[in-house]
């Protein structure tokens, strides 16, 4: 079934690809128009990729338990499939009885009533129970499998026990977590060896992240998870056209998680839109004064240094080819405002935005005013003006598959959680754990972390060949929808209880909303990047990166 879809999906991409050229490029004009349909084919394209990886990444002797949910999160993902592509056919003027006779496939009606009915659904949710939510594990090689260890147990033991108080009263993330996770060296990862960091010299580790950045996020996605994305996007911006100098001065820093960093990139009127960022970088003796604001930067307060995406060239017109990435350092603070004055007169304040989840880190609404940072500041130098966009686009592959883990970290968190709640919680004098709906809904939620799990690992080890772009803003549509529809369901199990802020669940359900936001709106993601790369593979264009 899977091969006819895979067949059909790339049809009505090359179709509506077709749909969108002009000239012999795609004309964003003709996206615009089709920004439904191209919507859909995204989606499309994430659910089937997931599919097609729960099935093929099943060892050749798998534990029953992780079949039946590879088949369930199949079945699901194929009926999501049949409706995707009846949208896009109707857009692209394509014949949609091909569609439907996938529909009347024999074999696809055999494997949605096996997978699909009700034994098969409460047989696989037993088993889920039986479990402890504790599904979707994967194969490492050792030093993984000890970092993975090592990461839970902290997660487990330090960050789980402070993550309540860090949400209910909107704390900063304390010394008592960053400073062991610096011991354990969580803000090299990204960094080279030869720097300080702990990444090989050679090549990249985004499997360690991705493996290190899930158990965090277990434990709590803005107290723990989230901590590692800033230096990680910094780190690589640095790497891609920072010179010997800063990359000597600032990379060990980085690593050591002294000074902690922010990156101010999204601004009021741009939202995802990077290319249209207006903040002011003017020339003066010996640096720059930048002028303007930047909107939810995340832990601005207690970093030491801010990753600055900035106009450095007053020519509007040129775009993201006006950017350029300054470092402004400031001195850390632990509150919900703060306000720097340099002694030329050059002012930085910012303020915390109240938020419904995703507390602990802070996301702040900053203000420069004249704010001076050095030449030597600026990432690459002289050499380095105008290249802002590039180099902060260097770190955005990395970042999205991070997010991918935090999602999986939440949606581990959020399963493990309904489980054992389902166990204790007695309805009619019988646990909620033995209900047939209780059982199927477990194992529609456990399908798809596992699902997510191993997309997210086996695009990992893509992006650390040097590929994977795409894909990997595709598992980050995927996992983080996926986190929302799982941590609701967890939430609905507990029932009132789930809505008390006493209950982790209640975190988990909030803290979700805001991956499908953060590191690429899921639209800007969907049409942008994933949509535009996939129409472009099918006409055999260069990718316009994303």
């Amino acid at each position: 079934m899977l091969a006819h879809l895979r067949a059909l999906f790339d049809q009505s991409v090359r179709t509506l690809a077709e749909h969108c050229l002009e000239a012999g490029r795609l004309s964003a004009a003709r996206l615009d128009a089709h920004q439904i349909a191209a919507f859909e084919l995204a989606w499309a394209g994430a659910e089937l990729l997931a599919a097609e990886t729960a099935i093929a990444s099943l060892p050749a002797q798998a534990d029953p338990l992780e079949a039946r949910l590879a088949l369930v999160f199949t079945t699901d993902a194929v009926v999501a499939l049949l409706d995707r592509l009846d949208v896009i056919a109707a857009e692209a003027g394509m014949d949609a009885t091909a569609v439907d006779a996938l529909r009347s496939l024999p074999a696809w009606r055999a494997l949605r009533a096996a997978t699909g009915n009700a034994p098969a659904l409460r047989t696989a949710g037993r088993g889920v129970i039986e479990a402890q939510g504790l599904i979707g594990e994967i194969a490492l090689d050792e030093p993984h499998a000890l970092a993975q260890d090592a990461f839970r147990r902290f997660a487990a033991e330090v960050v789980a026990p402070q993550a309540e108080a860090i949400h209910r009263h909107d704390l900063t993330v304390p010394e008592s977590l960053l400073q062991p996770m610096r011991e354990m060296g969580v803000f090299g990862l990204a960094i080279p060896e030869s720097h300080g960091g702990s990444a090989p010299d050679d090549r990249e580790d985004t499997l360690l992240m991705v493996v290190v950045t899930e158990a965090l996020s277990e434990g709590s996605l803005a107290a723990a998870g989230s901590l590692i994305t800033r230096p990680e996007i910094l780190t690589r911006a640095l790497m891609a056209g920072g010179t010997e100098a800063q990359k000597a001065h600032w990379l060990p820093r980085l690593a050591a998680g002294d000074p902690l960093c922010a990156i101010a990139m999204t601004e009021p009127d741009c939202g995802s839109d990077l290319a249209a960022c207006q903040l002011k970088g003017t020339r003066t003796e010996g640096g720059w004064l930048l002028t303007g604001a930047k909107t939810w930067c995340t832990f601005a307060g207690k970093a030491g240094v801010l990753m600055v995406v900035t106009r450095t060239d007053p020519d509007r017109s040129l775009g993201h080819k006006g950017l350029s990435v300054l470092l402004a350092e400031k001195p850390a603070f632990d509150g919900h405002s703060f306000e720097v004055q340099q002694p030329g007169g050059g002012k930085l304040s910012g303020r915390a935005i109240p938020t419904i989840g995703y507390r602990g880190m802070h996301s702040f609404d900053l203000a420069f005013e004249d704010y001076f940072v050095p030449d030597a500041n600026v990432v690459g130098g002289e050499a380095g003006l105008g290249k802002g966009f590039y180099y902060t686009l260097s770190g955005m592959v990395g970042g999205r598959m991070q997010t991918s883990a935090r999602a999986c970290g939440v949606m581990r968190a959020a399963l493990r959680a309904a489980v054992r709640y389902t166990q204790d919680r007695k309805v009619f004098g019988a646990p909620l754990a033995d209900l047939a709906l209780t059982q199927a809904k477990l194992a529609r939620m456990a399908a798809r972390l596992a699902a997510c799990r191993r997309l997210a690992y086996a695009v990992a080890r893509i992006v650390d060949t040097g590929e994977g772009r795409m894909e990997a803003s595709l598992v980050k549509l995927l996992a983080c929808r996926s986190a929302e529809l799982v941590t609701r369901e967890a939430l609905q199990l507990h029932g009132g209880m789930g809505y008390a802020e006493e209950t982790a669940v209640s975190r988990y359900f909030v803290d979700a909303r805001v991956l499908s936001i953060f590191e690429g709106a899921e639209e800007t993601l969907a049409l942008k990047v994933v949509a535009r790369s996939l129409m472009e593979r099918a006409l055999g264009l260069g990718s316009s990166g994303g």
